[in-house]
């Protein structure tokens, strides 16, 4: 599937921190703010099932609420019967 294009209008100091992270991260500045939609996305259990293409978030759904996101993070490993 194509990007979608978008004109984004944010705040200099904003673009400087996401500038400088990406530079960390070796991304471009663009594929940094995707990352970081996308990581808020998944967090809120917002991110929707992609079906084939790469299959980066194939089946990636993360928990809608904190309570359920807190058991899912510190559960015990399920024993082998």
């Amino acid at each position: 599937m194509a990007r979608k294009q978008y004109p984004l209008r944010i705040d200099p100091a904003i673009w400087e921190s996401v500038q400088a992270w990406a530079d960390d991260e070796m991304r471009s500045a663009n594929g940094q703010i995707e990352w970081i939609v996308r990581d808020a996305l998944r967090r809120a259990g917002r991110l929707p099932i992609r079906r084939g293409g790469d299959g980066a978030d194939a089946g990636d759904r993360a928990p809608r609420d904190a309570e359920s996101a807190a058991r899912s993070e510190h559960a015990p490993p399920e024993s082998p019967s």
